[in-house]
């Protein structure tokens, strides 16, 4: 009986590897897209670029709003687009972690920030 067991989880075991490693490349892109989207809506940013320091609030719409001027943001795949005025569309790859989130451009490091609840600066 306690062949048949451990046999029974040995095989419950390779059966979950196999799925896992034939997940389809969409179905990971759209988790990710779903943990992007959840992580960043309606929440405000508090981060830094290599170059500037910024607050943004993310509108569940879609909408970015900071001091003194918005944008647009959306997720392609794993991906987060930010749209602002008349400049072409930026995209970085995120890792999040927590209320952290790192940007990453190219495979570097661009920037970092904390996530906030809401709209606490009222853009």
């Amino acid at each position: 009986m306690t062949n048949e067991i451990g046999q029974a989880v040995i095989a419950g075991a390779a059966l979950t590897l196999v799925m896992s490693v034939q997940l389809p490349a969409s179905a990971a892109e759209t988790a990710k897209q779903a943990a992007i989207v959840a992580a960043v809506s309606g929440k405000s940013l508090q981060g830094s670029m290599l170059k500037d320091t910024f607050v943004e609030y993310y509108a569940p719409d879609g909408t970015i709003k900071g001091k003194g001027y918005s944008g647009k943001w959306r997720v392609s795949g794993d991906t987060m687009c930010f749209k602002y005025g008349d400049k072409p569309e930026g995209r970085w790859q995120l890792e999040i972690n927590g209320p952290a989130l790192t940007f990453y451009k190219d495979g570097k490091v661009d920037g970092a920030g904390i996530l906030v609840e809401g709209n606490p600066h009222n853009f």
